[in-house]
């Protein structure tokens, strides 16, 4: 018993020490800059962008392959931001401002297919085979993956409704 207990106790030491090793010499350097313009994007991993998530985005426009104008729930600010952190001429022809979007089932068309939920990022479509789904606003990060794949058509895209958690204060009129 005392040999098995010694014997583990070896070989979680051992095993540990070589990951430690491993870890210090096989370590992969990463840009400083990817790491800041991660920080600067939404962090949704909604993939509007056309990237998987928020990383590989980041990679793209620190590498130049991607224009800084790519995360549409960013929008103008996070466009000037990643511009003025790169030192690149900016264009904001191409990019709207949007208000933040939410998935909503209308219920007397949802037939039950389950495609939506499958394609949602997020988890926020709740429902079963058959039955009519439903959308969790709280987790709901406005991609429209739901809607593009809807046999039915019956999600859309609304404006976030207004509650105590996610009210701001409107901008001042300039005048």
């Amino acid at each position: 018993m005392v040999s098995a207990i010694l014997s583990l106790t070896a070989l979680g030491l051992g095993l540990g020490a070589l990951l430690g090793v491993a870890a210090r010499f096989l370590k992969v350097e990463e840009s400083p800059l990817v790491a800041e313009i991660e920080e600067l994007l939404p962090g949704s991993q909604c993939g509007q962008c056309g990237f998987p998530g928020c990383a590989p985005a980041a990679e793209a426009v620190a590498e130049g392959k991607a224009p800084v104008t790519l995360c549409p729930p960013g929008g103008r600010a996070l466009a000037q931001a990643l511009a003025q952190r790169l030192g690149v001429a900016l264009d904001l022809n191409s990019v709207t401002e949007q208000a933040p979007q939410i998935a909503y089932v209308h219920e007397r068309l949802c037939v039950g297919c389950t495609k939506c939920f499958k394609r949602c990022p997020t988890d926020a479509i709740v429902g079963a085979k058959d039955q009519i789904h439903a959308v969790f606003e709280d987790a709901c990060i406005g991609c429209g993956d739901c809607a593009e794949v809807c046999p039915t058509e019956c999600i859309e895209m609304r404006a976030q409704t207004q509650t105590p958690s996610n009210w701001v204060w409107p901008q001042p009129l300039v005048a």
